[in-house]
């Protein structure tokens, strides 16, 4: 069972920055990563994975603001939020399940590994 434990989210104006990190304990090379987030009366939704091999996927409404990466090594993905519009204001989780294929396959595959989450409020 993998452990995920989630750090760095805040309060923050809009066209701010934040920097979320997961960090992982157990076995998670072989596994996707990934970044979810639920706003208060709306459905937890993907904001970004990462694969084994570092292949990224982005939603639409994050990308070229978001970037999600991982560092094997530390056990840690992180999620570098610039620009940040009041709508990104959800919980944010952290994600973990092991990888059996590839291209689409982290972005769309169902989670069973969650952290606790971390807030991020933006504000005007």
């Amino acid at each position: 069972q993998v452990q995920l434990v989630e750090s760095g989210g805040g309060s923050v104006q809009a066209g701010g920055s934040l920097r979320l990190s997961c960090t992982a304990s157990g076995y998670t090379v072989l596994f996707c990563m990934a970044w979810f987030r639920q706003a208060p009366g709306k459905q937890r939704e993907v904001v970004a994975s990462v694969d084994s091999f570092g292949s990224r996927i982005y939603a639409d409404s994050v990308k070229g603001r978001f970037t999600i990466s991982r560092d094997n090594a530390k056990n840690e993905v992180v999620l570098q939020m610039n620009s940040l519009k009041l709508e990104d204001t959800a919980m944010y989780y952290c994600a973990a399940a092991p990888q059996y294929s590839s291209g689409t396959y982290c972005y769309t595959r169902t989670y069973h590994n969650w952290g606790q989450g971390t807030q991020v409020t933006v504000s005007s």
